[in-house]
């Protein structure tokens, strides 16, 4: 597998613990858990492949953590790179913006020349808008961890796996 690495950041409990059950699904010892906080514009560049933590943040924003490296990511060239992003977010207390954190990154990444993977079905969750959702599908892994924790572990499962077949 070329150099991936999981970029989320270390201070966020939920996003962590999501990170480390991608990390066990993929059972790699060769990917790094690299903090976002603290990433660098080389840094994020290293890597061939990366899994994102995105979780939407009040009204639909990125985390300041990575709203600060928009202007960084903005002037990078990523023609040949794979990025993968999971979000959290909560359907039922924000509807009107469920995983715009996905969606906001994903469209970033795209206009630098990045290829997005990893898209999985809106089946099974009930929002009213999100910026994370092409056609039938969200950009990414959604998670709510308020209302569906319960489908955690399949969903991860299941996205893991496709993204085994989609990394180098």
């Amino acid at each position: 597998m070329k150099k991936t690495a999981i970029i989320y950041s270390f201070h966020t409990k939920k996003t962590g613990k999501i990170a480390e059950k991608i990390k066990e699904e993929f059972n790699d010892e060769a990917i790094e858990m690299v903090n976002a906080e603290e990433i660098t514009e080389e840094q994020f560049l290293a890597y061939d492949q990366a899994i994102l933590g995105v979780p939407t943040w009040f009204d639909g924003e990125l985390p300041n953590y990575w709203d600060e490296f928009v202007p960084a990511l903005e002037e990078m060239d990523l023609k040949g790179k794979k990025y993968a992003i999971y979000g959290l977010g909560d359907q039922k207390g924000y509807p009107e913006n469920f995983q715009d954190g996905i969606g906001l990154m994903a469209e970033i990444l795209e206009e630098q020349g990045a290829e997005i993977v990893g898209f999985t079905s809106t089946e099974g969750y009930t929002y009213e808008r999100s910026r994370g959702v092409r056609g039938n599908e969200f950009v990414g892994l959604a998670i709510d961890y308020e209302n569906q924790a319960s489908k955690n572990k399949t969903r991860i499962t299941a996205w893991a796996a496709d993204l085994k077949e989609k990394f180098d």
